[in-house]
């Protein structure tokens, strides 16, 4: 119907006299003001953001979403709309320089403040994240009981940020979201007729793994992801760039995220597709912009979606009504052009506090760690453990492939990748297990231990079975 009366405008412009080349501005206005109308009529935006970390060297993260919160309140949704997963233990952390403060960039505002604390601490889980989704209020176990309470005309949009790997991405308490049960969650969602679109955006490495092979297009969802299936994502504004402010010892942010932040905080979103935010996103982001780091960011599901204006999802700031530029995305600048995996930011954090500190002394006057100091000795410390802990976890992954296939096909095995297209693998139960049996007897994956999550899914397409994963973990890691 509504095609229709866009056609209609079309021939009245035409009979009026009017050359609807010379008046594309004029006329896009127009449609872009009545598809706005049509939107508050037929259904509601309603928006679920989750950041999936926790600890201070994870800053970025909860930044993130606080960010897009305060563009989705500026765009017009309403609180009782817009949904919040983040642990809020970044804020008023001992080491965060300042106190109830976040910021998504170096100049950036304080984007915590107002934001919702609906979903924090335990109540942060994958159970209550599916529970909102599904819009079951009387599943959700904690928290504040807000749900996608959304119907057949209701738009959704959902930005999570976080780790991730193959096939899974990470949440607060140590849970991972597998691709197979988001995909029935969502499934669900759509058979419930809960929404008429919906759109994720995703920050994770490898998170086009989470819909490739996967996501189809009759769920009428459409997702973009910062990198594709077998790569990392990068965060940006860290702290080896002398743009940070003083005392700053993480990444501000996620390049992908701040991409499409940034983007729609200088855009009338009335008249900004997603195809054309896609487009911004996925040159700011790329390799080439930032000279061979960076990822390839992916789009999945119905694509047909994303001929639609962002509007529709998370509004618009009035501020940025009219506006117009000779070339989408002109003005944009790129965020820093040094850029480290989603895996190393936690490493440049401890490094950072054990080794610059006399640099931040000497240019900041501000002394937070003398030599001989406790906070340094504990800094050197975190930093020895962390790089330890990655060492043992790449041995023993290394050791149980090559009990369970040998040495030569255990490289094959532990960095193979199925071909474009696929999903991750064919019996996501067997890579559960997995994983499972890992952790019990080699103990926690860890964000940096995640990466192995495709030798998992690679064992399990090439037939090794429940009891030799459990052998091959007993003997190596007991």
């Amino acid at each position: 119907m509504i095609h229709y009366i866009i056609v209609a405008l079309l021939f009245l412009e035409f009979i009026n006299g009017n050359q609807v080349e010379h008046n594309a501005p004029n006329l896009s206005a127009k449609i872009s003001k009545f598809l706005q109308n049509e939107a508050a009529v037929e259904g509601k935006k309603w928006a679920l953001l989750v950041a999936g970390s926790r600890y201070y060297e994870n800053y970025r993260h909860q930044a993130d979403v606080c960010h897009a919160y305060q563009i989705l309140k500026k765009g017009g949704l309403k609180d009782e709309n817009i949904i919040v997963f983040m642990y809020d233990d970044i804020a008023y952390n001992s080491d965060n320089p300042r106190p109830g403060v976040i910021i998504n960039s170096p100049n950036g505002v304080n984007v915590y403040e107002g934001v919702p604390k609906d979903y924090t601490g335990n109540n942060a889980s994958v159970h209550n994240l599916f529970a909102v989704i599904l819009g079951n209020r009387s599943g959700v176990i904690g928290g504040s009981g807000k749900v996608l309470n959304t119907g057949p005309k209701d738009n959704i949009f959902i930005y999570y940020t976080d780790h991730g790997s193959a096939g899974m991405v990470e949440m607060p308490l140590d849970e991972f979201v597998y691709a197979d049960d988001l995909i029935k969650v969502l499934k669900k969602k759509h058979e419930s007729k809960g929404y008429e679109s919906m759109v994720i955006y995703m920050e994770a490495c490898e998170s086009g793994s989470m819909f490739e092979g996967l996501l189809m297009e009759n769920l009428n969802i459409y997702a973009t992801t910062a990198s594709n299936a077998t790569e990392n994502s990068y965060p940006t504004y860290c702290n080896y760039d002398d743009s940070l402010p003083p005392g700053y010892d993480v990444c501000l942010g996620d390049l992908y995220s701040v991409s499409w932040m940034e983007d729609s905080e200088k855009h009338d979103l009335r008249s900004e597709t997603l195809t054309q935010q896609f487009q911004v996103v996925k040159r700011r982001t790329s390799v080439e912009n930032l000279a061979q780091v960076g990822s390839n960011v992916m789009e999945y599901g119905n694509l047909v979606l994303a001929k639609k204006f962002l509007y529709s999802y998370i509004g618009t700031n009035k501020v940025n009504n009219n506006y117009t530029s000779t070339e989408h995305g002109n003005g944009v600048t790129s965020p820093t052009k040094k850029a480290v995996s989603q895996r190393e930011a936690d490493l440049l954090y401890y490094q950072q506090k054990f080794i610059n500190l006399d640099i931040f002394f000497f240019l900041h006057q501000f002394n937070r760690a003398p030599k001989g100091s406790k906070k340094r000795s504990e800094a050197r410390m975190q930093l020895l453990n962390e790089i330890n802990s990655r060492k043992v976890i790449d041995n023993k992954m290394k050791e149980i492939s090559t009990l369970l296939v040998g040495a030569t096909n255990g490289i094959a095995m532990m960095h193979g990748a199925r071909p474009i297209g696929q999903p991750l693998v064919d019996d996501w139960s067997c890579l559960k297990t997995f994983v499972k049996t890992y952790e019990e007897n080699c103990g926690s994956m860890t964000s940096y231990g995640m990466k192995y999550t495709r030798a998992f899914a690679n064992m399990c397409n090439a037939g090794i079975t429940e009891d030799q994963m459990i052998m091959a973990t007993t003997r190596i890691c007991k």
